[in-house]
């Protein structure tokens, strides 16, 4: 532990460059407060920057494959009562384009979802690893290695089409690597957040904090619609060059703790100093620094509650990623009120589906908060995604404005628990009391519980691929499985809160009944 009598030098040898600025400029060391504003600020671009990169495929995927085969266009709803016209009959109210091979043929759908399976593939396995290393090495240069690489990656995907490239396994490869940077993103930011806030209304402020990912998505969509007339490569290659730029933000300003910057010894206001009224408990406790070692994998798989949320997390990134790089393809090869959006009017307006997913993320935060029951708040919200996806494949055809409505309701419920499971909840078992305190676990079990997701990411866009290739139906009822098999994991956990607060209820009771001694 760092004595106070050390001197200070030595004690802020590893304060980010940024923050060294920063501090020469006031004159004066930063604030604990303005420490947890920029990791707050930092890391919200940061995670966003992966996402809109990680989102720019979905959209371009209509420009890459634009003329599906008549049988992977059938977007027949449950209810067969609308475009009463043979399918043969229909045509795309736009000019469809001739694709790009080896995207643009039978089987370009198939392959698109084989490259999401590649990139996803290695995100999952390569998210283990990262949370292994993150617990392990200095978080601010593992992000920003991370990030510039992804960055990299990302471009050259982009690349191959000024190259003229047209090699499946080229872009199969770039995706798979652009997949293993990526993977150092989640367990880092949420690893360095958790080092800095409290236990007090976590569910919020990570739900708060958590509409990156939406954001991302959105600015993802945005950007890469807006580029596509200047060559679908353009919205690969700005994204990238988003993270590697943010990624050089992180080396520069993020402080990875308060030891690492001295802000925890003087600062009144740090969370350290939960015996003070007022001041909530820390999320990690930073009292032991050498001895302490980091928590195994196996043993981090062995923590109570881990298991059941991974598994759930598992199919609830499935539905939620098949969204996230399937809905613009869906929408564009979807007649809304009897006609067909382009590429790009597709892309802009799947962001409604994120930004339901930012109210539901905030609302589930809340909400469990508010209950102190994050099963029951998951489990709830995963059983309510079943009958918005049912509605919104059977009615979003109806009209522009029911689409937008039942897109964002289907948004909110499918993102919540999602938002959820992989922030608050991975805090709270990132310090379990099984761990006695020990700092050096909160990584690695969030990158338990988002790797073991990210294998469902990867499966679902997958078989979205070839499913949707004889009907979106199909694709639809596979999502409302999942979501209720989600759902059913929770179930012992889910009993476990309610006989809970049966028992607080009770106990609540009898101290009310219990009569009053006045002593005379």
């Amino acid at each position: 532990m760092i004595s106070m009598s050390e001197p200070a030098s030595e004690r802020n040898y590893s304060k980010p460059p940024g923050i060294r600025l920063l501090e020469y400029i006031k004159k004066s060391p930063l604030s604990y407060k303005t420490h947890q504003a920029i990791v707050l600020i930092v890391t919200f671009l940061a995670y966003a920057s992966y996402h809109a990169a990680r989102k720019t495929t979905s959209v371009v995927k209509s420009t890459l494959d634009p003329e599906s085969s008549d049988v992977s266009l059938k977007f027949f709803p449950w209810r067969m009562t609308y475009l009463s016209e043979p399918a043969e009959g229909r045509r795309l109210s736009r000019i469809l384009g001739d694709g790009w091979a080896p995207f643009n043929g039978s089987d370009g759908t198939a392959l698109l979802g084989e490259v999401d399976l590649g990139f996803l593939a290695v995100y999952a396995i390569g998210m283990y690893f990262s949370g292994h290393l993150g617990d392990r090495t200095n978080l601010r240069i593992f992000l920003t290695i991370g990030m510039v690489g992804a960055g990299v990656f990302t471009s050259l995907f982009g690349i191959g089409y000024w190259a003229n490239i047209h090699t499946f396994y080229y872009f199969l490869g770039v995706q798979m690597l652009a997949g293993l940077f990526q993977s150092t993103g989640w367990p880092s930011v949420v690893a360095v957040v958790g080092n800095w806030f409290g236990k007090k209304k976590r569910g919020l402020i990570m739900g708060i904090w958590n509409a990156h990912t939406s954001v991302g998505n959105i600015t993802g969509s945005l950007v890469a619609s807006a580029l596509l007339k200047y060559g679908w490569g353009w919205s690969f290659v700005v994204p990238g060059l988003i993270i590697a730029t943010v990624g050089v933000l992180v080396f520069l300003f993020l402080p990875v703790s308060p030891d690492s910057v001295g802000a925890e010894e003087d600062e009144l206001d740090s969370p350290k100093k939960c015996g003070a009224a007022g001041v909530t408990e820390p999320l990690l406790e930073q009292e032991v620094k050498v001895k302490e070692s980091a928590v195994g994998f196996l043993e981090a798989w062995k923590i109570p509650g881990v298991a059941p949320f991974a598994l759930c997390l598992f199919f609830s990134k499935l539905v939620a990623y098949t969204f996230l790089y399937w809905l613009p393809f869906y929408i564009s090869h979807t007649a809304i009120d009897g006609k067909y959006l382009s590429s790009e009017a597709s892309g802009n307006l799947s962001t409604l589906f994120d930004v339901g997913g930012v109210l539901g993320g905030i609302l589930a935060g809340h909400i469990s908060d508010r209950l102190d029951a994050r099963a029951i708040t998951a489990a709830s919200f995963m059983y309510c995604a079943i009958p918005a996806l049912f509605f919104y494949r059977s009615y979003g055809h109806v009209s522009m404005a029911v689409n937008i409505a039942l897109m964002f309701i289907t948004g909110m419920f499918v993102n919540g628990p999602y938002a959820l499971i992989t922030t608050a909840v991975s805090a709270d078992l990132g310090t379990h009391s099984s761990l006695r305190g020990n700092s050096r676990a909160l990584a690695t079990v969030t990158a338990i519980i988002d790797g073991t997701g990210s294998v469902g990411a990867a499966i679902g866009p997958l078989l979205t691929g070839y499913i949707s290739a004889k009907s979106w139906s199909g694709v639809f009822t596979m999502l409302m499985v999942a979501a209720l098999i989600a759902g059913l994991l929770l179930t012992r956990l889910v009993v476990a809160e309610v006989g809970a607060k049966i028992e607080e209820s009770r106990s609540r009771s009898a101290s009310r009944s219990q009569p009053t001694v006045i002593d005379v």
